[in-house]
C-alpha cells in the first residue's frame, strides 16, 4: 500500500475513536474515490502516491466548486461544511506556491521555451508544457495560465 494511502487510512481510523465525524466522513469519501480508481479499468492495480495525490487534490477542488455554488445558491451552512471538507484534504496535499515562487518556476519556463524557439503569445503551449510538471498540483491552472499570459506579453 502506499505510504499516503496508508495514512489516511490510520488518520480515518483516529478521527472515528475521536468521533470526529467531518474529517472521518470527508476521509471515507477521498478512500472510496481511491479505491474506485484502483478498479477502474480491465485490472484492478495498485496507486501510487502521486496519483493517490492526484486524486486528493480532484476531490478538494470539488469541495472548492460545491462551496462555491452553495454560497450562490444562498445555503451558507452547507457551504462552510464543504469548506471545513477541502481543508481537511488540504492536510494531505503539497503546500501551495506562493505568487512569488510561480513567477519564478514560470519565469524559467519562458526562458527555456524562448530557447527552444517559442516566442510571443504563440509559446503559451509550449511553456504549459515545461511549468506543468514542475508544478505538479502545487497550484491551481488557471492561476498558472494566468501567470505564464503575463510573463509572454512581457
Amino acid at each position: 500500500m502506499t505510504t499516503l494511502k496508508a495514512k489516511l487510512k490510520d488518520d480515518l481510523t483516529t478521527a472515528i475513536k475521536a468521533r470526529d465525524e467531518l474529517r472521518s466522513s470527508t476521509l471515507r469519501l477521498t478512500l472510496t474515490a481511491i479505491q474506485k480508481e484502483e478498479v477502474a479499468g480491465t485490472e484492478a492495480r495498485e496507486l501510487s502516491d502521486a496519483e493517490v495525490e492526484k486524486i486528493i487534490a480532484r476531490e478538494a477542488k470539488k469541495r472548492r466548486e460545491a462551496a462555491e455554488a452553495f454560497d450562490k445558491g444562498g445555503r451558507g451552512g452547507q457551504a462552510e461544511r464543504e469548506r471545513a471538507e477541502g481543508e481537511v484534504l488540504a492536510d494531505y496535499l503539497p503546500k501551495p506556491l506562493t505568487d512569488e515562487e510561480l513567477a519564478a518556476l514560470v519565469a524559467e519556463a519562458v526562458a527555456e521555451a524562448k530557447a527552444g524557439g517559442a516566442e510571443g503569445p504563440r509559446a503559451m503551449g509550449a511553456v504549459m508544457k515545461i511549468v506543468n510538471p514542475k508544478i505538479a498540483g502545487r497550484a491551481d491552472g488557471g492561476r498558472v495560465a494566468a501567470a505564464v499570459k503575463k510573463q509572454l506579453a512581457g
